[in-house]
């Protein structure tokens, strides 16, 4: 016995000593890479690529504008993308795939009682309209599901407020997206939903919303936080509200769509891949500049960055711009369909879809070895002050790669202005800054670089 267990120690000595030998080999292999991750960097933040990205972002949101799903701007998006993409040198195709298209049509509402007042409104997306002569009905205010359904029968016939409180996105964006057919259960004819954001200057925040299969569709819009906190307060008193809503939302047949696709091939392993992400749709408010242009231009300006430096890594680099993230990541999840069967030689996935604010991290999701890996890449990060690794990689494009086992990374930004503009008419170039998107873009271009280049795939 005393034998056996002299064996297990030692055999367990031994494997402790190879994989921290592997470790140290790794660790030296990333530290290598310290010079390119400089020259990228150095390129971006005061060489010839300096401002670029912010340039590339205001002149495709100047001439473009928004992009909603199925309309004819995100159309003439795409085209913008696959030409100025090809014209920089790089290997762009499209994929085509369906998405919704919804479109929004004339609306508006007003307070009738107890005093006349226009509402600053938007519809929520896949919303149904009103009938021709609109809707108007009195007013029931709610500031939770739970007030929604003591209130019973009072619900019946009215159109329902809610005046929720913003806690966070993940949390408050449920009265958006369920609403309007928790409303419905009661029997309200319409649904007006407080925007989902901190900070309002009477700016109403739109977004998608999902109706429950077998419960009656009716109309819902998003209102202001200063108009749903006025109706609570009249409501609070005694007095009568009404409100009179007209819509003229539907939903027409699927669309035809691409998602664009660009790449540096790699010259070892071409068929393995790191993508880089952001999608190229928005909303059909604003200039999506923020939400998500950004996300799409760094992954784009990443590429140029590295072919610019006459880089070409051991495995594919492959940008793509997604379209139709907006409805739930419909065309995400149609490459995901179509290039499931080759997910072994999906290296890693990346995406950026909070913004490109000034970066503070990079969040991974992967295996404990592929983390020990990602740890040494972020160090290359130290000239932007942003060295640390975050756990939890996150993204609606990337979800069903990352739920499949391959590892997934997203962009941390300093995202605490993110849902003041967030869905918005405020979000535009206004918002963006250049210093940032170049400290964004490096650090895009490194981690991407780098992974694509070492001698191993990040383990599973």
């Amino acid at each position: 016995r005393i034998l056996l267990l002299f064996v297990f120690i030692y055999y367990d000595y031994i494997l402790n000593k190879i994989r921290n030998q592997d470790y140290s080999n790794m660790a030296k292999e990333v530290a290598s890479y310290t010079d390119v991750a400089n020259q990228i960097i150095k390129l971006v933040l005061s060489g010839s690529a300096q401002k670029r990205s912010y340039e590339r972002l205001s002149n495709f949101t100047d001439a473009i504008g928004n992009r909603v799903s199925g309309s004819h701007n995100l159309e003439l998006a795409i085209a913008y993308m696959y030409n100025a993409m090809s014209q920089d040198g790089l290997d762009v195709h499209l994929e085509p795939v369906k998405v919704p298209h919804w479109v929004r049509g004339e609306e508006g509402a007003e307070m009738v009682l107890p005093r006349p007042k226009t509402l600053a409104m938007l519809g929520l997306g896949s919303s149904v309209g009103t009938p021709p002569e609109g809707i108007e009905a009195e007013v029931v205010v709610v500031s939770s599901f739970e007030d929604l359904k003591s209130r019973g029968a009072n619900v019946s016939g009215r159109i329902v407020v809610f005046n929720q409180p913003f806690v966070s996105y993940g949390e408050t964006v449920a009265y958006r997206a369920f609403g309007a057919s928790e409303a419905a259960k009661l029997g309200a004819v319409a649904a007006l939903i407080r925007s989902v954001t901190p900070v309002s200057i009477n700016s109403p925040h739109t977004g998608v919303q999902d109706y429950q299969e077998g419960v009656r569709r009716i109309p819902a819009a998003c209102i202001t936080v200063e108009d749903a906190q006025l109706m609570a307060r009249m409501a609070a008193r005694g007095q009568r509200v009404v409100v009179r809503l007209n819509m003229g939302a539907k939903t027409l047949p699927d669309a035809d769509s691409f998602n664009t696709v660009a790449e540096i091939r790699g010259w070892q392993h071409p068929e393995q891949v790191v993508v880089l992400s952001g999608h190229l749709d928005s909303w059909d408010v604003g200039q999506g500049a923020m939400d998500d242009g950004g996300g799409a231009i760094i992954s784009w300006e990443a590429l140029s960055v590295i072919k610019d430096l006459g880089l070409r890594p051991r495995r594919t680099l492959r940008a793509v711009l997604w379209t139709a993230e907006e409805q739930g990541g419909v065309g995400a999840q149609q490459y995901y369909q179509r290039h499931k069967a080759n997910i072994s030689n999906f290296d890693l996935v990346m995406e950026s879809d909070l913004g490109t604010f000034a970066p503070v991290a990079l969040q991974f999701t992967g295996s404990p070895a592929a983390q020990k890996v990602m740890q040494e890449v972020v160090q290359l990060l130290a000239p932007l002050n942003t060295t640390r690794l975050e756990p939890h990689g996150e993204g609606t494009d990337i979800g069903p790669w990352m739920q499949a086992g391959v590892p997934g990374a997203s962009l941390h930004v300093e995202d605490d202005r993110y849902f003041w503009f967030h869905h918005s008419e405020g979000d535009t170039m206004s918002v963006q800054s250049p210093g940032a998107m170049d400290r964004c873009s490096a650090l895009w271009a490194v981690v991407a670089y780098v992974v694509a280049d070492l001698q191993d795939m990040l383990p599973r």
